[in-house]
Formats: C-alpha cells, sequence, structure tokens
C-alpha cells in the first residue's frame, strides 16, 4: 500500500515535470525566430501534449490537477 501510494507521488510529479516542460517549449515557440506554419504547428502540438498529460493527471487525482497544473505553470515564470 505504502509502495503504491509512493509510486502515485512520483507519477503525479512525473507528469507536472513533463507538463512545466510542454509549457516552456511552448513559450519558446512563441518567442522563438520561427514564423508562420511551423511555429503555429510547433505550439499546438506542445498544447496537444499539455491536454494529453492533463488527462492523465485528472485520472490519478481528480479534478484537482488543474490546480496542481496551476500551481505548477504558477511558478515558471
Amino acid at each position: 500500500m505504502m509502495l503504491e501510494a509512493q509510486e502515485q507521488r512520483s507519477e503525479v510529479a512525473r507528469l507536472l515535470s513533463q507538463i512545466s516542460a510542454e509549457y516552456e517549449a511552448a513559450q519558446r515557440g512563441v518567442s522563438g525566430i520561427s514564423y508562420g506554419m511551423s511555429q503555429h504547428e510547433f505550439i499546438t502540438a506542445r498544447m496537444e501534449n499539455m491536454g494529453q498529460l492533463h488527462n492523465q493527471l485528472q485520472s490519478l487525482v481528480g479534478d484537482v490537477a488543474i490546480a496542481m497544473i496551476a500551481d505548477k505553470l504558477g511558478s515558471c515564470h
């Protein structure tokens, strides 16, 4: 039981870290030197990845997932 809880916390931390990395990559895409469709596609892909990661996180922790993500991304600035 204790190991399972620890594994879940590790998975939550991993997902939050991945979401943060996708967010930061999207931010770099916005300020990057590439323009046009390739920039749009890059940012869209990052946002889609964040959505999938959010779904995975929500399946682990429920509706509190979005608050966890907001806290994590709030510390990225």
